[in-house]
């Protein structure tokens, strides 16, 4: 009886050692899990803001005053200068005592009369005042009106809505029905002009600016928006790509059953294709539109008349020979930039779902 008490009690220690083991590997396990996930998020962090430092500043320069926005160190957030109110005679006043409490970018600076019934001027030029300056936090919203009323804005936003309205529907179209022929169709010399489309891509687009500009004056359609767009319709080698590889992951017993029942390849590709793909088509026209927006060059090269200016080369009217307008400037490139931010946190979910799609391959 002694010996198999003893042997009870010799297996519940090794039950009750091995399960403090498992709990001490458990809580080492659950701390180290903790640590990466603490190491994932603080790189996450330092990542996320390394990216927004850039928006950052470009909306804390379009808050600033004009002569605080090139100064060295620069303010990290908005700041102003204004004038300590202090008590002074001036000459321009007829020896009045005078406040002065503001300074206007005309440089001359708003005066209040000590004595009440002063009738004398209420600006006085800073030549003839020397107050004391001193910085503040303050925020120049002026710069968002004078911006968007030194160009014509809507127009401007009209033109490149337009542009990029009928890129991202040409694209659309013409891409998904090259991807769909190359993934979906057999025929002879598939693979090679699949191959010749994806070399196109290697071509930098100044070796062919002079030839396809060329070719445009050939048509006459420079200073039109048809250079801008029409090329939309004749796809876009990485897009094509792209839906191709997505149309790759699509079984193709859902083509064959479809041709049992009488369907075209074009009903195929109406009806059954094009529904399965919205998450690439999306990624695809985001993109499309996203690079129609950012334009810079196609528009300096094709279009003369400023009626027809897209927002990208309305922001260049800010930057001049004899002077630059950076306060309106950076306060335009906000407004512009904004839509585009928007447009991307509503559709990223689609957006990276494209994009996790388009490497699969059936």
């Amino acid at each position: 009886m002694i010996n198999k008490a003893l042997r009870q009690d010799e297996n519940h220690t090794r039950r009750r050692t091995a399960v403090e083991k498992i709990a001490v590997s458990n809580a080492a396990a659950r701390r180290k899990k903790r640590l990466l996930i603490g190491i994932t998020y603080f790189c996450l962090i330092v990542l996320g803001t390394a990216f927004t430092l850039p928006f950052f500043w470009l909306v804390s320069t379009s808050l600033k005053p004009a002569e605080r926005i090139q100064i060295w160190p620069p303010d990290i957030l908005p700041k102003r200068t204004i004038y300590i109110t202090q008590k002074m005679k001036n000459p321009s006043t007829n020896g009045a005592e005078v406040i002065v409490i503001k300074r206007n970018p005309d440089d001359t600076v708003v005066i209040t009369p000590l004595k009440p019934g002063y009738r004398g001027p209420r600006k006085v030029s800073l030549e003839c005042i020397r107050p004391t300056e001193r910085t503040v936090y303050g925020l120049e919203w002026s710069n968002y009106t004078r911006g968007l009323t030194f160009i014509p804005f809507l127009q401007q936003l009209r033109n490149t809505l337009i542009i990029c309205v009928i890129c991202v529907i040409g694209t659309l179209l013409s891409c998904s029905l090259v991807a769909y022929g190359l993934s979906k169709i057999e025929w002879k010399g598939r693979g090679l002009l699949f191959m010749i489309i994806l070399s196109t891509m290697m071509l930098p687009y100044q070796v062919i600016m002079v030839p396809v500009f060329a070719i445009f004056v050939w048509l006459g359609w420079v200073d039109t928006f048809l250079p801008l767009t029409v090329p939309a319709f004749l796809g876009n080698a990485f897009f094509i790509f792209l839906l191709r590889q997505f149309f790759m992951t699509i079984p193709r017993d859902l083509s064959e059953a479809a041709k049992l029942d009488g369907c075209t390849e074009f009903d195929i590709y109406r009806r059954i294709i094009i529904p399965l793909s919205k998450p690439a088509l999306a990624m695809v026209g985001l993109w499309t539109f996203m690079g129609a927006w950012n334009d810079f060059m196609g528009p300096l090269i094709y279009l003369v008349d400023e009626s027809k200016y897209t927002l990208s080369l309305g922001l260049a009217m800010f930057l001049g020979q004899y002077g630059n307008e950076y306060g309106m400037l950076m306060a335009v490139s906000t407004v512009v930039t904004i839509p585009i931010i928007i447009l991307f946190f509503f559709t990223q979910r689609t957006f990276i779902q494209g994009i996790t799609l388009t490497g699969l391959k059936a």
